[in-house]
């Protein structure tokens, strides 16, 4: 992490895109495990998190929600989704082809995060010229 306010955006794009990449581990072993027995597909919380350190009033900036956002605070969490349910007969809840939607989608949305932060190492360089 770089500690000066000119980096809060890349600071919260960097714990996106590390909570990201987790998921795309966790996506990719629920689907390895897709035959296995009794085993329970797994997620990552991140976004949640996120939403809860920008919450603020309504007349606040983006700015300033951002740069009141403790980075302490956004940790990715692995959790077991829908322990108790599961629609096959040997306990498992992995559905491949929902896994392959997720990971796809995953895979987008670490692509743009990792553009939004050269975007802004952009705008930092620019400002220095």
């Amino acid at each position: 992490m770089i500690g000066s306010d000119a980096f809060n955006y890349i600071n919260i794009l960097d714990k996106a895109a590390d909570a990201s990449w987790i998921r795309n581990d966790v996506i990719s072993n629920n689907i390895a495990n897709a035959t296995t027995p009794n085993y329970k597909r797994q997620d990552v919380k991140f976004e949640d998190v996120l939403e809860m350190e920008l919450r603020g009033a309504k007349n606040i900036t983006l700015d300033n929600k951002v740069s009141k956002v403790s980075l302490k605070r956004l940790n990715t969490q692995v959790y077991t989704d829908s322990v108790g349910y599961s629609y096959r007969l040997d306990g498992n809840n992995v559905d491949v082809e929902t896994e392959n939607v997720e990971l796809a989608a995953n895979y987008i949305k670490y692509n743009m995060l990792t553009d939004s932060i050269n975007h802004e190492f952009k705008l930092l360089q620019a400002v220095m010229k």
